[in-house]
C-alpha cells in the first residue's frame, strides 16, 4: 500500500469505510453473519453444518454471492482496461443502488443481504496489481499483519511511519462500521441509500483520478 500515492490512500480508506458501513448494516440485519467478512462466514458455515443448523446455508449463500461478485468485477475489470478503478466502482454504485431500491419496494430479506455481498465482492477488483488483489479492502486481517510488521521495522530502524498507512485502512473500515451500526436502528438496511451516495462519491474521486497509464504496475 506504501507504494501508492495520495489520491489512492484516499480512495482505500474509502472504500475500507464503505465496507464496514456496509458489513455492520449486513451484520446487525442477519444477526451475526457478515455481508464482506467471508472468513467469519465460514467459520459459521462450518459451525452450522457440525451442530445441523440453518445458519450454514445462510453462510454459504453469502459466499457465494461475495465470489459471484468478485467474478463480476474481476470480468468488468479486464474489459474495462485501463478504466478498471471507474467501471468496478460504476458496478457497485449500481448494486447498491438497486438494494436501496429494494429496500423501497419493501425487500429488506436475504436476497438484499445476498446483493450487498455480492457488492463488497466486486469492490476488492478496484485494486489490482498483475491481475491480483492489492490492496483488500473489504477485511483487514492483512493489513494488521502488515501494521505490527511495519511497527516492527520502525522499531528496528526502518522507515519511522510506514505503518500509518495500514492503521488508517483499518480505522477507515472500523469508522464506517461504526457509522452503520449507528445508522441501522434508525434507517434499518434503507441507509444503503447513503452506501450508494458514498460509493458515487468515490466513483467521482476515481474519475477525477483519471485513468491507469498504460504501463502502470501499480492500480
Amino acid at each position: 500500500m506504501r507504494r501508492y500515492d495520495f489520491p489512492r490512500h484516499v480512495m482505500a480508506m474509502g472504500l475500507a469505510a464503505l465496507a464496514g458501513f456496509i458489513d455492520a448494516l449486513g451484520f446487525l440485519k442477519l444477526g451475526g453473519l457478515f455481508v464482506s467478512f467471508m472468513s467469519g462466514n465460514s467459520t459459521r458455515l462450518a459451525v452450522g453444518l457440525a451442530a445441523g443448523t440453518s445458519v450454514a446455508l445462510t453462510a454459504a449463500g453469502l459466499i457465494g454471492a461475495f465470489v459471484g461478485g468478485v467474478l463480476a468485477g474481476a470480468l468488468l475489470a479486464r474489459a474495462a482496461g485501463q478504466w478498471r478503478k471507474q467501471a468496478v466502482l460504476g458496478l457497485v454504485t449500481l448494486l447498491l443502488g438497486v438494494g436501496g431500491m429494494l429496500t423501497v419496494m419493501g425487500h429488506a430479506g436475504n436476497g438484499l443481504t445476498l446483493l450487498m455481498a455480492a457488492a463488497m465482492g466486486a469492490v476488492n477488483n478496484v485494486f489490482q496489481r498483475g491481475g491480483e488483489v492489492s490492496i483488500g479492502v473489504t477485511y483487514m486481517t492483512g493489513a494488521l499483519v502488515k501494521l505490527g510488521q511495519a511497527l516492527a521495522a520502525a522499531l528496528t530502524g526502518g522507515a519511522p511511519f510506514g505503518w500509518l498507512p495500514y492503521l488508517l485502512l483499518w480505522l477507515g473500515l472500523v469508522t464506517g462500521a461504526v457509522a452503520g451500526a449507528a445508522l441501522f436502528p434508525v434507517m434499518d438496511l434503507r441507509a444503503l441509500w447513503i452506501a450508494c451516495a458514498f460509493s458515487a462519491l468515490l466513483l467521482a474521486w476515481s474519475v477525477r483520478m483519471g485513468p491507469l497509464p498504460m504501463a502502470s504496475p501499480l492500480a
